[in-house]
């Protein structure tokens, strides 16, 4: 069962109880391209600057099984070749009984912005889907615009946000990970076993395939002194086992008091 889509239904039916509470988009979504500054001859750090209101949140990358995944569309930009994205560090929530992973009040998700023609100007134009929730969900989509023209100046809100990136394998002290791979009915099974220092008092993992539209279940994880593991099952619209790139495989680990460690690429044992 693909619960996200289920989320995106369970949000579209949540949109008229927000109407008749007198709730708009706008009052509880407010959206910004932040300037930033060229950091390189014919890219800039920007950031898209989401404000939320008070303990209402929005989701990262990998929003869980009941979360909806951002989507970014830039294709009405000028002169713009690529878009690298610096997410900080998520946070994990439960609610009835349910994960997800995601930002709560505000985000600032810095863009490193990438210029076809270096010696012109960069204006981006973008159109941003993404869920918002707090007690009940609903959909939103935000078009933002930011004429890049001027070089801009150090921003410390995008400054504190790149410094929130999660730790790398090697910076976390990560010893060794492996992946045993499995044919399921319906997909694959990966199970990721880590030599990684505690996280934290708990700790959750995202497993990501690296391959556009393939459903990962929540992990089951468990931990025993340095070792953890994390299972997850991997669905595909063809509902059949698949050809896993094992390189394309990101896995993070989400502790808590903003610490994550991102991981890239889980090789065989």
């Amino acid at each position: 069962m693909k619960c996200a889509t289920l989320l995106v239904l369970a949000c579209l039916g949540h949109a008229a109880p927000l109407l008749a509470q007198g709730l708009t988009q706008s009052d509880v979504l407010q959206g910004t391209i932040l300037q930033g500054w060229d950091d390189a001859p014919g890219t800039r750090m920007a950031a898209v600057h989401l404000r939320l209101a008070p303990q209402w949140k929005t989701y990262w990358r990998a929003p869980g099984d009941a979360g909806i995944p951002p989507s970014f569309d830039w294709s009405g930009s000028e002169n713009l070749a690529g878009v690298r994205f610096h997410w900080p560090s998520p946070e994990v929530f439960h609610t009835n009984g349910l994960q997800t992973i995601g930002y709560h009040d505000e985000l600032v998700l810095p863009i490193e912005v990438l210029a076809a023609d270096p010696n012109r100007p960069v204006v981006l134009r973008a159109r941003v889907d993404l869920g918002v929730c707090k007690d009940i969900c609903m959909p939103a989509q935000l078009d933002l615009v930011a004429d890049l023209s001027l070089p801009g100046a150090p921003d410390a809100s995008i400054k504190a946000a790149l410094k929130a990136r999660p730790d790398t394998g090697r910076e976390a002290g990560l010893g060794d990970i492996a992946c045993q791979v499995e044919p399921i009915k319906d997909g694959l099974r990966l199970t990721a076993r880590m030599e990684l220092p505690a996280q934290g008092r708990s700790e959750a993992v995202a497993v990501e395939s690296g391959i556009a539209g393939v459903w990962v279940s929540e992990a089951m994880v468990t931990r025993d002194g340095n070792s953890l593991t994390a299972m997850v099952d991997m669905v595909p619209p063809s509902g059949q086992p698949f050809a896993l790139d094992r390189g394309g495989v990101t896995v993070t680990v989400i502790g808590g008091g903003g610490r994550a460690v991102e991981i890239r690429g889980c090789p065989s044992p």
